[in-house]
């Protein structure tokens, strides 16, 4: 084996790992045959000594998140093998060289066994954000993986973790090239439609991947309606329904910096006149500019990112839904999503439920929406099914 700290966990609590779940919570945790450090590599063991995996240790309610269910060295091989298989199964989805589609999520933290970590590919340039110390530690080897993996067709590796881990607070280097440089945006292609992406300043990574197959669903409904796209950030949607032939789309984000964003994909798509944007409050807009729409889609920012304040989350999901279904015309469709983890879609559509029965419209569910498969849900780890959404014919 290897000198690294030992985990021993209480009788009983090795269920779940052993079931391949990989988190180790602070109260399963009997005992420790060292002090390690937050970022430390560990091995986790039963209350009977068996091996049960490898992982990094963090202080927190979450104190390891298993990298391995193998003993294992966690050395650049490792890593090769770890992002090899995230690039295989990229390749089996069509992701790898695809003329009309070039922006992807090569890893999905736990989705593919790598707690704490996000890299997603734009074009030539992956950008990776650290969730975790441990797997911050090992940027450098992964950035030395995903090299060895696509060789000369990637020419950036942008690393994104400041902002995830706090790291202006520890005086750690902060976001920065560790392989190449860029401009500030580059142009993507998703479903042959064209965006600019701001990795640097953007929010997360720079741009909403999740989103790409409903963004295309929206595209099958989209001609000769008019659309309301609410939280555009930089105009997912927007630019979807345009080129699908929207006469009218109003995208509305209450962050100045999204909407330049959005009025400049817009116009890198062609939309001309038949778009306008607005950086305004969206329960705001709805108040003060109530206008009917043939589509409306609500995707808000997490209203919820923790249990204790789901109610809250939920009263807010109620609340706007309510509004949007009070707007738009008869006959008309709404798109709705939540990307709260801790509302799970049981209740998400208890809510929508709730919010139709206040506003006074007979609806129907048209489609059940959820993440795309490059953001794999693990069957071992259902927390990872965190986007849900509803496609709604209002009456």
């Amino acid at each position: 084996m290897t000198d690294r700290i030992q985990i021993i966990l209480h009788a009983g609590k090795e269920q779940s790992l052993k079931r391949f779940h990989p988190w180790v919570f602070s109260g399963a945790i009997k005992k420790m045959t060292g002090v390690p450090q937050d970022g430390d590599t560990v091995e986790v063991y039963s209350s009977r000594n068996e091996f049960l995996g490898v992982g990094h240790y963090q202080k927190g309610s979450i104190t390891v998140r298993v990298i391995s269910f193998e003993p294992t060295l966690t050395d650049a091989t490792f890593w090769r093998r770890k992002i090899q298989q995230a690039y295989n199964y990229r390749q089996v989805l069509g992701f790898i060289d695809n003329p009309h589609t070039n922006v992807y999520r090569l890893v999905f933290a736990e989705g593919d066994g790598l707690p704490g970590l996000i890299i997603d590919v734009y074009g030539d340039t992956a950008v990776m954000q650290a969730h975790s110390l441990g797997i911050y530690r090992a940027l450098a080897l992964i950035a030395q993986a995903l090299q060895e993996v696509y060789g000369q067709s990637l020419k950036n590796i942008y690393d994104k973790s400041a902002e995830t881990l706090h790291l202006q607070d520890t005086g750690a280097p902060l976001n920065s090239y560790l392989l190449g440089s860029g401009e500030e945006a580059r142009i993507v292609t998703e479903n042959a439609n064209s965006f600019f992406v701001d990795w640097i300043t953007g929010q997360k990574t720079g741009f909403f991947i999740d989103q790409r197959e409903n963004r295309q669903l929206l595209a099958t409904y989209a001609a000769g309606k008019s659309v309301l796209n609410t939280f555009c950030y930089t105009g997912g949607f927007s630019v979807y329904a345009l080129n699908a032939g929207a006469t009218l789309v109003h995208s509305v984000d209450s962050s100045k910096k999204a909407i330049e964003l959005t009025d400049r994909n817009a116009a890198l798509n062609h939309a001309g006149a038949r778009h306008a944007s607005f950086a305004v409050d969206t329960f705001s807009f709805f108040k003060n500019q109530p206008q009917p729409y043939d589509i409306i889609i609500l995707d808000p920012p997490a209203f919820a990112k923790h249990h204790n304040v789901r109610h809250n989350a939920v009263m807010g999901y109620k609340r706007l839904n309510a509004e949007a279904l009070k707007q738009i015309k008869p006959g008309g469709i709404l798109f709705t999503f939540s990307c709260s983890q801790a509302v799970d879609r049981y209740l998400f559509n208890n809510t929508i439920m709730a919010a139709a029965i206040e506003a006074g419209r007979n609806i129907k569910i048209m489609h059940h929406l959820s993440q795309p498969a490059d953001h794999p849900v693990s069957m071992y780890h259902p927390e990872g099914e965190y986007l849900k959404g509803l496609v709604l014919f209002v009456e």
